[in-house]
């Protein structure tokens, strides 16, 4: 059975699209304002559709390799906080800081992409 068309993240974004492009310059001072931010967060959410299950799975084999464990995201994030606070990871940990360089890249990539 085919699709439906438009999927979420395609309304999503012609919903965002439609605020910046069309609503936004009709209006003026604080309420084209806060339609450009209901534009951004409308991507914010059609990021995170898109983006964020992929780049927890990512997360989560990073931090299994590690910490040489298995558990959900949760678990093995309570594990590195603690191995942190130990001392038994630190900067000095390429691994660590790896694992921490790509975290910071996938959220970036959903919360504001043009920060990177």
């Amino acid at each position: 059975m085919p699709a439906d068309r438009p999927d979420a993240l395609e309304l999503i974004e012609a919903a965002a699209e439609h605020l910046a492009t069309r609503s936004r310059p009709a209006l003026s001072g604080h309420a084209s304002f806060e339609a450009l931010i209901a534009a951004n967060l409308l991507m914010i959410a059609h990021r995170e559709l898109e983006l964020a299950q992929p780049a927890r799975a990512a997360e989560r084999e990073r931090l299994q390799a590690l910490l040489g464990r298995n558990g959900s995201l949760d678990e093995l994030e309570d594990q590195l906080v603690a191995r942190i606070r130990a001392g038994d990871l630190g900067p000095g940990d390429r691994r660590l800081m790896d694992h921490l360089r790509a975290t910071v890249r996938d959220r970036l990539r959903v919360s504001n992409p043009g920060y990177m």
